[in-house]
């Protein structure tokens, strides 16, 4: 392991908690020390107060804070002094602690502190740093871990046997640390949870770090236990309908929609192959902070029904013996290994799926690399309980409010670049959904930035890009729920005998065929939906009332309303919902070029504004006014309702 220190960058950072923004970075940049929040970092500073008096503050990370981004706003200052007689109590319930910690920061606003604070108050250094480093996490989970990390350290750390964070740990150090600690000690052990290095010097703690992490990575080595390869297999081809069926089981376990993320990388399918995969993987986490995100184990195979039953057994025999009464989580799991499928991670959010899949893509290379120590040896489950449900994490619970409406399902909107379709998107993801953009616009994959969207390129027309389109959804999220048929053409308006057949066979191949290509690859994923699947096609007011000049639009759109209704018909025996919009007038599209606009304005012998306004309600009728109703089609307001056919056009007197 290398020091990213770069003194260029350093220089960017000015004063002392500047410097501990920075190293916090360093840190958080390496995968191999800390993930999604773990980790905390401090630095004791003397400031003046309001009275001009001198004090001791401790700015300590605040919880919730990414060590990566971190910004000085995401440290808690505190009073150190008070701070530090908290750990000479008899005891102390996280409740008080965390009203103690509250009730003694010094800027409003600030995030709580840290839980290991008071740890990092009792330690006698300006700058303390704090890993879930993975080199030191496979010595202390192997055989003998304890003796191992002495060996490799001798009088350069403390060793701390595992105990919860919180009170009782530091409490725990106040006490040890004193009697181990030698001239020449600049860090410790917390045996199967982490590391901390301390300095007077920001650059000399964040480098003492690397240091500690890197004895870890060589003793490795020399064991022959840091680089561990799978065997070479072929991957299996990808059935989505396989991973959209896990989906639906395990949502239906958990009493609401997740979405799933699948990894058949060789790195996660060699692992979900390993021989021994039923031993080394049901053990536990590699430190039991994850299991708040991932649960305990991962699911071996699809039986989600075994896994659940497994998990109730798990609450059930910890929470007999706990101090005080649990509620259980829902038992459905949050992680699978699969021969088939390799890796799937679960959770209610696209953010929360990836941070499970960087969590056991880390997991496997602490069980591999302890296994090559000789055997890999994870927390008694009862330490895991304590974690999981932490008094803490149990007042979350019942202080959560309702999640969006959406939130958990996966919605696939066609002709996502612009227009309508653009608005979907960010209609669905306003409500929750992650969303799969499909466009034939390379600008399509970057149109968002954000885990929870996912652009593809797609040509709608070619069965074989659709079919690649349903898979990436689906390896992705997990499937698909709810699909926007949005892609469409307008034709240049021609009256009939003016007609081409390249028009009219162009209009047909995208305003129909390649509605029902769409359809066809989708269908088996609607169908699979926790909630049910739900269709929103975009048709015309052309539908009920089409203009003269424009034949091959209006004949393919009412071609789509029929291929809808037939859907509707079909699919209600599987749950699927088909409804449709009819909009009129949406001049935000790409279908509206100047061009096109004046054509139409003058076919109804109209200016431009007039016609831009030829409604009963003269209104304009925009892409989001369309994209909130397919929204709300897709939601519980609409939940018992199909084959439907709604207007957006402002009224118009043909239909009226």
């Amino acid at each position: 392991m290398k020091s990213l220190w770069n003194d260029a960058e350093a220089a960017q950072y000015s004063g002392p908690l500047g410097l501990r923004v920075y190293t916090s970075r360093l840190l958080g940049r390496d995968k191999s020390l800390v993930l999604h929040g773990g980790g905390n970092t401090s630095v004791k500073l003397r400031e003046r107060n309001l009275f001009g008096d001198e004090e001791e503050v401790l700015y300590v990370k605040g919880s919730g804070w990414d060590m990566e981004t971190i910004e000085a706003a995401g440290f808690a200052p505190v009073q150190l002094a008070y701070v530090r007689r908290l750990a000479s109590l008899p005891a102390l319930s996280d409740p008080q602690m965390v009203n103690e910690l509250a009730t003694h920061t010094l800027r409003a606003g600030a995030p709580a502190p840290s839980v290991e604070t008071i740890l990092h108050a009792i330690l006698p250094h300006k700058y303390v740093d704090h890993t879930h480093a993975d080199a030191v996490l496979s010595v202390s989970n192997a055989p003998d871990g304890e003796a191992r990390v002495r060996d490799i350290y001798g009088d350069k750390a403390v060793v701390i046997p595992y105990i919860m964070a919180g009170f009782d740990l530091a409490a725990y150090c106040a006490r040890e640390f004193p009697k181990q600690a030698k001239k020449g000690t600049v860090g410790m052990m917390l045996l199967s949870h982490g590391v901390f290095s301390f300095a007077e010097d920001a650059r000399e703690s964040y480098e003492l770090m690397i240091e500690l992490v890197s004895m870890a990575e060589k003793y490795l080595a020399a064991k022959k236990a840091w680089s561990i390869g799978m065997p070479e297999a072929p991957a299996p081809r990808f059935k989505r309908e396989d991973a959209a069926q896990m989906r639906r089981d395990v949502s239906r376990a958990a009493g609401f929609p997740l979405l799933c993320r699948c990894n058949d990388a060789p790195r996660f399918l060699g692992f979900a192959r390993h021989p021994d995969v039923a031993r080394i993987s049901q053990g536990g986490p590699a430190t039991p902070d994850h299991v708040i995100r991932t649960k305990p184990v991962p699911m071996l195979g699809r039986d989600v029904g075994a896994f659940a039953n497994a998990y109730r057994a798990y609450f059930e025999r910890n929470a007999a013996t706990a101090k005080a009464p649990k509620t259980m989580l829902d038992p459905a799991p949050r992680m699978a290994l699969d021969p088939q499928l390799g890796f799937a991670a679960f959770g209610r959010t696209a953010k929360d799926t990836r941070i499970v899949e960087e969590l056991y893509e880390h997991t496997i290379d602490v069980i591999l690399r302890a296994e090559a120590l000789g055997g890999w040896r994870a927390l008694e489950d009862r330490h895991t309980f304590d974690i999981e449900y932490w008094d803490l994490e149990q007042a979350k619970l019942r202080k959560g409010g309702s999640p969006p409406p959406l939130t958990g399902q996966v919605a696939v909107v066609t002709g996502a670049a612009s227009g309508i379709g653009k608005a979907c998107v960010d209609a669905f993801l306003g409500r929750g959904a992650a969303v799969v953009g499909l466009d034939r616009n390379p600008a399509i994959e970057s149109l968002f930035k954000r885990p929870d969207y996912l652009g593809v390129v797609c040509d709608l027309t070619d069965a074989a890009a659709v079919d690649a389109a349903a898979d990436a959804a689906t390896r992705r999220f997990g499937g698909t729920d709810l699909l926007v048929l949005n892609a469409g053409i307008f034709p240049p308006s021609a009256p009939i005998q003016s007609l081409t057949r390249e028009a009219w066979r162009s209009a047909m191949a995208v305003n129909v065929e390649a509605n029902l290509l769409v359809m066809q690859a989708f269908q088996p994923l609607l169908r699979l939906a926790p909630r049910g699947g739900r269709v929103v096609v975009i048709g015309s007011k052309n539908v009920p009332a089409p203009g003269p000049g424009a034949a091959a639009y209006s004949a393919s759109k009412a071609a789509l309303n029929q291929l809808a209704r037939v859907a509707a018909l079909a699919w209600a025996k599987d749950g699927i919902r088909v409804n449709t919009i009819h909009p009129n007038a949406v001049y935000d599209t790409a279908l509206w070029t100047d061009e096109v606009l004046a054509s139409r304005a003058k076919a109804y012998d109209m200016t431009v504004e007039q016609y831009r306004k030829n409604n009963l309600l003269k209104t304009e009728v925009s892409s989001r006014d369309v994209a909130e109703l397919a929204a709300e089609m897709c939601g519980p307001l609409f939940e018992k309702t199909t084959a439907a056919q709604v207007p957006v056009d402002g009224g118009t007197e043909k239909l009226v």
